[in-house]
């Protein structure tokens, strides 16, 4: 779950003497399952500019896999000045770097990868920038228990995808890729289960994009569950709940909040 503190994604990594999870027990993915819509059955799609605000673990693991599969990737950095990380350096040939406002004008598609409990007033600044674009939001905001893990809900009873859907109603924000640890975003075929990738959104259209980029990350179609308007991202925010209590007992084990059937 993407962002600072304030959200999960940003936590460190396992170690490294931690085992990868066994991948024995995956179900081969049913890529006609009836349960993930035809619309969103397609193999191809067209390479675009990605902008992602945000240099930090979530915003480079995206940056490096959107660009393997073909894209140019903007990396938003707070400031010009910023310094680059050695994460962000090691994103491949097709990333580049720019402020972040810069990266909202010049991309075709945005991800908003930054803290979620300040994402709202960074990204309402961009409103111009982003009129007429997706805007991914893979943030989670909420506020610091005092542990360095998420705490409290910053929008209790609504969403940070609703707030930013009402303060940019020019942008098509879909939700997604914000109930995992940041690592499976990009690698779920690493985990020994078949996860789950929920999706918020009130454009079918930009709902059938973000599809398409997810496969560019690694997700198949009977994985990818689309809930509904942006109203339903409420509940995939409010997952963020049950992670601190998780990482507390079991560490940074990748994992995905997921729907079994």
């Amino acid at each position: 779950m993407p962002g600072t503190p304030a959200a999960a994604t940003s936590w460190p990594p396992p170690p490294a003497s931690t085992p990868p999870p066994s991948r024995s027990s995956r179900r081969s993915p049913d890529r006609t399952s009836p349960l993930f819509p035809t619309r969103y059955r397609k193999e191809h799609h067209r390479m675009a500019t990605i902008g992602i605000l945000g240099a930090g673990r979530v915003g480079t693991t995206l940056a490096s896999k959107l660009s393997e599969a073909g894209h140019h990737v903007i990396l938003g950095r707070r400031s010009p000045t910023e310094k680059t990380t050695a994460a962000a350096e090691g994103t491949g040939t097709r990333v580049s770097f720019a402020d972040q406002r810069t990266t909202a004008r010049t991309a075709d598609i945005v991800i908003n990868a930054t803290p979620g409990d300040s994402a709202l007033d960074r990204l309402a600044s961009l409103r111009t920038e982003l009129a007429g674009k997706i805007l991914i939001d893979v943030s989670n905001a909420t506020r610091d228990a005092g542990d360095g893990l998420p705490g409290d809900l910053c929008y209790p009873g609504s969403s940070l995808a609703e707030q930013l859907q009402a303060a940019l109603p020019d942008t098509h924000v879909v939700k997604t890729l914000n109930t995992m640890l940041f690592m499976v975003m990009t690698a779920p075929e690493t985990l020994a289960t078949s996860p789950t990738v929920y999706v918020s959104g009130n454009d079918e259209h930009a709902k059938t994009t973000v599809a398409g980029l997810l496969g560019d990350l690694g997700w198949q179609p009977a994985w990818i569950e689309d809930l509904g308007d942006i109203t339903t991202a409420r509940a995939t925010e409010a997952m963020i709940l049950v992670v601190p209590h998780i990482l507390r007992r079991h560490g940074f084990e990748p994992f995905a909040v997921s729907l079994a059937r």
